[in-house]
């Protein structure tokens, strides 16, 4: 699959020592206009055109699982309804999540969709200028490498509320590239944090061109996409890493 070539680079005109200022006072930041115009809107397209998302959710032993859309079709709706069902219900126990992904650095790396934007995005996410501006804003020296996933929460969608601590706890900050333009609060998709008493402390609209960063440490969630949801919630997300470079993330 061919697609435009996208030319990556962030904003020159962003003030990293501002926003680095921010996150060592709160461990969350916002950085608007990280890309420039032109750019921003052509990530857009990427996101909203031909990508072959897979439905990712977890299974009854809450380990994650993902299925194409030609593998949905073959199971039909007798055998993918009460998968889904069964994720909504452990929801109810803050348990799971369910949305469109498209895991980028597995794709990458066993050749999926050759051709397509989407892998230029992942050489970017772990280019120097990329990483820089997360050990940069972060103050994390060692952060060597960042994965992604490009998300996509259609109605009903949702994240219940987790850490993003990872398997080996190498992660050191996360991140989430939105590109959802115009989002109303009531079409939910909301990023919340969550203090001790599992009240909310802080919480953000999905955005179009705005990068999130925030430290692990914090509880947070994605409320569940509204029926009634004028658009859809598209963000590219993920944690930068202080694992070793060669390992597969």
């Amino acid at each position: 699959m061919n697609g435009p070539v996208l030319q990556l680079r962030l904003n020159p005109a962003l003030d990293l020592d501002r926003h680095a200022a921010t996150y060592a006072q709160r461990g969350i930041v916002q950085i608007p206009d990280v890309f420039e115009a032109p750019l921003a809107g052509a990530i857009e397209a990427m996101l909203a055109g031909p990508l072959p998302w897979r439905l990712l959710m977890t299974d009854a032993d809450d380990r994650p699982i993902h299925f194409s859309a030609g593998e949905a079709q073959a199971m039909g709706r007798e055998k993918m309804d009460p998968l889904i069902k069964d994720a909504l219900l452990r929801a109810r126990q803050n348990r799971g999540f369910l949305y469109n992904t498209y895991p980028m650095i597995e794709g990458y790396l066993r050749g999926w969709d050759p051709g397509h934007p989407i892998h230029l995005m992942t050489e970017f996410i772990n280019n120097a200028a990329f990483l820089g501006l997360g050990r940069r804003v972060t103050g994390v020296s060692g952060i060597t490498k960042a994965d992604a996933h490009a998300t996509a929460y259609h109605p009903g969608h949702y994240l219940t509320r987790h850490l993003d601590h990872g398997e080996d706890r190498e992660r050191r900050a996360a991140y989430v590239l939105g590109f959802s333009r115009n989002w109303q609060p009531d079409w939910g998709g909301l990023l919340l944090f969550l203090n001790d008493r599992q009240d909310v402390s802080e919480g953000y609209l999905p955005r179009f061109n705005v990068l999130t960063i925030f430290d692990i440490k914090y509880l947070h969630t994605v409320t569940q996409i509204s029926s009634f949801a004028g658009g859809v919630r598209r963000s590219i997300t993920g944690w930068f890493r202080d694992d070793p470079a060669a390992r597969p993330s």
